[in-house]
């Protein structure tokens, strides 16, 4: 399903709700860039300090002023996080060039990305992106309005802030269309994880995970491959002989996710990579598992801790909506148009399912005349959300704009529920969809970075 928050489109805003005092997003937080960089700055002719090229990326560039400003940010998020821990757990800062370096490669694939979304038309509108920051700003009991303030008041520049989310939800909507969307469930693996599910307590379960990716080309030769090898090696034996993981994350990952230590923060039994899922819950808090080879790289995993779920009654919507996008024949207002006719046949006494069938551009949805099935509230994006919760049951929205695209949506019934087997085969298809997502995004990244042109100035 497009816009289903399981895999991909849950994470990015989950996280800017956690960190909106944090990382990405204190971009004039007043830190002092290193005399390190000085060098690459250059005075023009009427003495004024210019900026400088860090790594050109296509048609595109990295400044060395955002690369300065990120540096800056990640070194001071980790002398906050280390300020926090016991003394004897507190451990040196890495090196600013293995911090740079890192910084730089996820500004590279950043671009990277949001070319590629550019070359596809895909945009964030000035609604679209106020409605997300009201959800923020209502999770951290804020206001759209007093948002700014509060930012300053934290020395966030509010502009920053805004193009940040931005550009976050347009990746998030790449990722969605070029990986999420096109992850299959085959009848074949829904049938072992019912058999899997009957048995087993693991989705049940809740693990704080990290990991560390030392990564290999799409076509890797075997010389890559053996350095690889050799490299991953090295670190499991460090690690062997008590080396911090989120140090060597840090200073070696190649994972999205490795100047947060390497954490991918807590997941349930089904949400775990499918490569390396069964060896975590195997697995005890603090253990760190052998390498495991896939076409990505190697990875190494440390479990930090489990917790057991609480059973929980959840109200449930049953939605089916009809999603079009914008392309190069219909901009957005040609788009909003059609669903208005396509409105008016279904009210006129047309059915909806065939239509979705025809029509929708939904690839998880379409097929099934628009059914998105039992899901409970907050799976949604949060325009997509806000418009279900302004529907009566049955009743037929307008057309509505989320990041996906347009739609129009129906609630068709409500319920409460305990645990069923529609909800076990539901779980299902989301278990197998989420634990293909990590690998299918790394390779996907991989493949991107190794296709385009990148040439770094540092």
């Amino acid at each position: 399903m497009v816009f289903l928050a399981i895999g991909v489109s849950a994470i990015p805003y989950n996280q800017l709700k956690i960190i909106v005092y944090s990382a990405a997003f204190l971009m004039v937080a007043g830190l002092a860039p290193s005399q390190s960089w000085s060098q690459t700055r250059e005075l023009g002719a009427a003495g004024e300090l210019l900026d400088g090229v860090a790594a050109v990326v296509d048609n595109g560039i990295v400044l060395t002023s955002e690369l300065e400003t990120r540096v800056a940010v990640v070194l001071e998020n980790m002398r906050l996080a280390q300020r926090d821990l016991p003394l004897e757990q507190q451990r040196p800062l890495p090196p600013l060039s293995i911090l740079e370096e890192q910084v730089l490669e996820q500004l590279i694939l950043q671009r990277i990305q949001l070319q590629r979304a550019e070359r596809f038309g895909i945009v964030v509108s000035d609604e679209m992106l106020n409605q997300a920051l009201t959800s923020i700003a209502q999770d951290i009991g804020l206001t759209l309005e007093s948002l700014p303030s509060a930012l300053a008041a934290e020395s966030i520049d509010y502009a920053m802030y805004r193009q940040d989310t931005r550009e976050q939800m347009i990746l998030d909507q790449l990722q969605q269309r070029d990986v999420y969307a096109g992850i299959v469930v085959s009848p074949r693996e829904m049938e072992l994880c019912l058999k899997r599910s009957s048995t087993s307590l693991a989705e049940d379960v809740d693990y704080d995970i990290s990991h560390i990716l030392i990564g290999l080309p799409s076509s890797a030769t075997q010389d890559a491959l053996a350095d690889a090898n050799a490299q991953v090696a090295e670190i499991y034996a460090r690690l062997d002989d008590g080396d911090e993981f989120s140090q060597l994350a840090i200073t070696f990952s190649d994972g999205q996710t490795a100047l947060e230590g390497g954490s991918l923060g807590w997941r349930k039994g089904y949400q775990l990579p499918t490569l390396f899922g069964d060896i975590v819950i195997a697995m005890e808090p603090g253990e760190v598992s052998e390498p495991i080879q896939s076409g990505s790289g190697f990875h190494i995993v440390r479990l930090n801790d489990t917790r057991g779920a609480q059973v929980v009654i959840v109200d449930q919507l049953k939605v089916r909506h009809i999603l079009l996008r914008p392309n190069e024949i219909m901009d957005a207002d040609a788009v909003r148009q059609r669903l208005l006719g396509i409105r008016e046949q279904i009210l006129a006494g047309d059915e909806f399912a065939p239509i979705a069938q025809a029509v929708s551009e939904d690839p998880g949805s379409a097929a099934e005349g628009g059914d998105l099935g039992w899901v409970e509230a907050g799976v949604f994006v949060p325009e997509f959300e806000q418009m279900l919760n302004s529907l009566e049951l049955d009743q037929l929205s307008e057309p509505f704009e989320t990041r996906f695209g347009w739609h129009i949506a129906e609630v068709t019934d409500t319920r409460s529920y305990d645990t069923t087997e529609e909800i076990k085969e539901q779980r299902c298809a989301d278990q197998i969809r989420a634990s293909k997502v990590e690998e299918e995004r790394e390779l996907w990244l991989r493949r991107l970075r190794d296709q385009a042109f990148v040439e770094t100035r540092l």
